[in-house]
C-alpha cells in the first residue's frame, strides 16, 4: 500500500486533472489569484508553477495552505514589449492581490530581453505564454491553469500531471537549465522531505 500523500499516483489522467482541480478549488488564495488574473484580463493570461504544485504537495500531506510558497507567478503574453506596459500591467495587478504571498507578473514576450542579463544565456523570443510553461527547469513545474468566465478551469500540463503526484522532481533539459533545477529541488525537499528529485542527465 502506498503512503496517502502518493494516492493520485500512477492513476489516469482523468483521475488526476479532476484530483488538481478540487484541490485548487479547495483552496482560497489560488481561486482568488485565478479570479482577479480574469479581472485583469490580460491576452494568454496563466496562473502558473510553484503555487500550483506547492498546493497540491501541501494539500496531500496535510501542511498550511500556501507552505514553502515564496511567491505566485502569473504569465501573460502581449506584443508590446516595452517596459512601461508591462509595469503598467504589474501596478494594476498590485491594486488586485494582497501583499502576501507576493504576486509575480510578467510579460512572456519580454524574457528574451532581460534573459540573459539574469542567466548568463540567450534565450530566442518565446511565441506564446504555453511555450514559457513548457521551459520550465523541471517538467514536474510545467503547469498552468486560467479560470475562465463560467468558472471552469484550463489547465495546460505539456508533461502530464503524474510528476507532481508522485512528489517526483523530474528535469525538463530542453535547456541548459541544470543549475536551476537542482537549485529549486534542494529548496523545495526542505519544505516537502517527500520529494524524489530525479538527476539531471550528464552531457
Amino acid at each position: 500500500m502506498p503512503p496517502d500523500h502518493l494516492r493520485f499516483a500512477a492513476r489516469s489522467s482523468d483521475d488526476q486533472r479532476a484530483a488538481l482541480f478540487d484541490i485548487v478549488r479547495d483552496s482560497p488564495v489560488l481561486m482568488r489569484t485565478l479570479a482577479g488574473l480574469r479581472a485583469l484580463d490580460l491576452p494568454d493570461s496563466w496562473l502558473v508553477s510553484g503555487a500550483i504544485y506547492n498546493q497540491v504537495w501541501n494539500h496531500l500531506t496535510g501542511r498550511p495552505e500556501m507552505h514553502g510558497v515564496k511567491d505566485i507567478d502569473l504569465f501573460y503574453f502581449d506584443a508590446d514589449t516595452s517596459y512601461e506596459a508591462e509595469d503598467r500591467e504589474i501596478r494594476r495587478a498590485a491594486l488586485l492581490f494582497p501583499p502576501e504571498p507576493p504576486v509575480e507578473l510578467r510579460n512572456q514576450a519580454r524574457v528574451h530581453l532581460w534573459y540573459e542579463s539574469h542567466f548568463g544565456q540567450n534565450r530566442a523570443p518565446l511565441p506564446d505564454s504555453r511555450t514559457a510553461i513548457d521551459q520550465f527547469a523541471s517538467r514536474t513545474h510545467c503547469v498552468g491553469l486560467r479560470l475562465e468566465a463560467d468558472y471552469s478551469l484550463t489547465l495546460h500540463a505539456p508533461y502530464g500531471l503524474d510528476d507532481i503526484f508522485a512528489f517526483r522532481l523530474t528535469p525538463n533539459p530542453c535547456l541548459p537549465n541544470r543549475a536551476t533545477h537542482e537549485a529549486k529541488a534542494a529548496r523545495q525537499r526542505s519544505c516537502w522531505p517527500e520529494l524524489t528529485v530525479v538527476p539531471w542527465p550528464a552531457d
